[in-house]
């Protein structure tokens, strides 16, 4: 089984979750770029955290055969804030690097006409760098958040079929269908989506067009939700087709609108700008002990995404039984 995560925060993970998300047969996600928890004061620190959705995450990622992409935006959360809203003016020159794949997280949390703004602005930055959006709904007044969503899709230069309108559920999914737009569910274990639910609503309303992801954060989330979903489809009924086209084709479709999407994993170099994540790496038996010189850190990538010596790249398309390929 072959899944993508096309919406987790992964910066909020630890490493171990990378190699339990590839044990269960995660090989791609996307990180779209969010709040920290707490306000952030500066333009600076958005610019910090962009540049580690760009360099510091593939690289982790890459330690365990996952190919990472991001989409980068002013978020909801902030967009009302004067302190953050100068972003808006420096995105162009981040929404052109490769392994941004659309603009998000963008929409709404609150519904006040500062994002009405922020959210207008960044549909154009969108249709001006010829990427899709990724839409947050608001996760209170869902409906209400979801018909003002759609109204400002209408009016802008972005196709409603170059948008993704994520955390979707039972009092939303038939309108965000009806309008064409692509249609994103996280699953959580208290709050969003369940599987259960999620399950019922791939019974009625059809896998077309459908994204399910896990959304984890810092909060209590669950990396392998978007593998249990598969699990519960297959139990219930599902075939193997639709499983794959949920959790695997209709991202790659959804994300390949970009014309960035590489499903090709490359080993990953010893460090990132000189540093790595063997710290607190396992030491054989015949390795340096504490306070002796440290080994030849390109030795020490043997994750599931290093390859054996002399072998070829790994990529995330050959473990999934296909040939390597850019989407």
């Amino acid at each position: 089984m072959r899944i993508f995560d096309p919406h987790i925060h992964m910066t909020s993970r630890t490493t171990d979750d990378y190699e339990a998300m590839y044990a269960a047969g995660v090989r791609a996600v996307v990180e779209p770029s969010f709040w920290l928890g707490q306000p952030r004061t500066s333009p600076a620190s958005f610019f910090d955290y962009f540049d580690a959705l760009l360099g510091w995450e593939p690289f982790r990622a890459a330690q365990y055969g996952i190919a990472h992409h991001c989409t980068l935006a002013l978020n909801p959360k902030e967009a009302g804030d004067p302190r953050c809203t100068p972003v808006l003016d420096a995105l162009p020159r981040y929404l052109v690097k490769d392994n941004v794949v659309a603009v998000g997280e963008i929409g709404y949390d609150s519904m006040t006409p500062a994002e009405d703004t922020a959210l207008a602005a960044q549909l154009q930055l969108a249709a001006d760098h010829g990427l899709p959006a990724l839409v947050h709904t608001p996760h209170r007044d869902k409906l209400a958040g979801l018909r003002r969503t759609l109204d400002v899709v209408k009016d802008s230069a972005l196709a409603v079929d170059r948008v993704l309108v994520d955390h979707l559920n039972e009092t939303t999914v038939k309108e965000a269908k009806d309008s064409g737009a692509w249609l994103g569910f996280s699953v959580y274990p208290d709050t969003k989506m369940d599987e259960e639910r999620m399950v019922a609503i791939l019974r009625a309303y059809g896998p077309e067009r459908v994204l399910v992801n896990s959304a984890a954060d810092w909060g209590r989330s669950d990396p392998l939700k978007t593998r249990k979903v598969a699990d519960l489809m297959l139990a219930q009924g599902f075939t193997e087709d639709d499983v794959d086209r949920v959790l695997w084709r209709n991202p790659v479709a959804f994300y390949g609108l970009s014309g960035r999407l590489n499903l090709d994993v490359a080993a990953p170099g010893a460090t990132h700008e000189g540093n790595s994540i063997l710290r607190g790496a396992p030491k054989d038996a015949t390795g340096p002990q504490d306070g002796a010189a440290p080994e030849d850190p390109a030795l020490r990538h043997d994750g599931p995404g290093s390859p054996e010596p002399g072998a070829g790249p790994h990529t995330a398309a050959a473990d999934a039984g296909e040939p390597a390929r850019r989407a």
